[in-house]
């Protein structure tokens, strides 16, 4: 089994950390900070124009600098029937 990492900022400190990937949709990134009993989980939504994605985890800011876009197309890419399932036909 695969186990998706991708790499978030602190804003506060401006620290550049790994951190695995439990959701991941257009709309909403679910990631876990840390390992075991002391792991917590966060989710990141977009921001207002949807350049980054932003949540909150103990009252620091983490960023994934990202594009709702570019999450798209990487969802797209790594399944493509999952694309053909959500086209509309008349």
């Amino acid at each position: 089994m695969h186990t998706e990492k991708i790499t978030v900022s602190n804003t506060e400190s401006g620290q550049s950390m790994e951190v695995v990937v439990l959701k991941k949709q257009a709309n909403l990134i679910s990631i876990v900070i840390g390992e075991g009993v002391h792991s917590v989980q966060c989710d990141l939504t977009p921001t207002k124009y949807g350049n980054s994605y932003a949540g909150s985890v103990m009252g620091r800011e983490m960023i994934y600098m990202h594009s709702v876009k570019d999450v798209q197309a990487e969802l797209n890419h790594d399944n493509p029937a999952l694309k053909k399932s959500r086209s509309f036909k008349k």
